[in-house]
């Protein structure tokens, strides 16, 4: 995570405690910031690959937007992911105890981190989560 950020210190607190879930059923995957995910690390190898971007199109800058604009955004991501070739697992981030409504998301597996970076900036975003070889996952803030 870059130490100087324009984002705001209570919205940087917010993504470091969301939960990044990656799929909807019950073999669903918890992403927590800095906490090795075992369930990832066989997912990335099952896969044969070395990491992923948790990412979402949803409120950028973190301003709530409209379900239709949401909608659209985040149509348009799932686009841009199988346009690169990647599989990605519909997921959604939330932090739990408070209003802050869950965002849809997409788990894209085998994407870089400079790959991950210009598609969070394309969607006008905070933050993207990335998760390395280890199967740690990091806020990578991208303001």
């Amino acid at each position: 995570m870059t130490e100087t950020t324009q984002i705001h210190p209570d919205k940087v607190r917010a993504y470091l405690a969301t939960d990044y879930r990656i799929g909807h059923t019950e073999q669903e995957i918890i992403l927590n910031i800095g906490v090795r995910s075992e369930r990832l690390a066989a997912l990335f190898t099952s896969s044969g690959v070395a990491c992923g971007a948790f990412l979402t199109a949803y409120n950028p800058r973190g301003a709530i937007q409209s379900n239709e604009a949401n909608a659209r955004a985040h149509t348009e991501l799932a686009s841009m992911l199988r346009g690169q070739g990647l599989q990605a697992i519909e997921g959604s981030g939330s932090e739990e105890g408070t209003e802050w409504p869950a965002e849809k998301s997409y788990f894209a597996l085998g994407l870089q981190i400079d790959a991950a970076q210009q598609v969070g900036r394309h969607f006008d975003q905070d933050a993207i989560v990335w998760v390395g070889v280890d199967a740690v996952p990091q806020l990578i803030l991208l303001r």
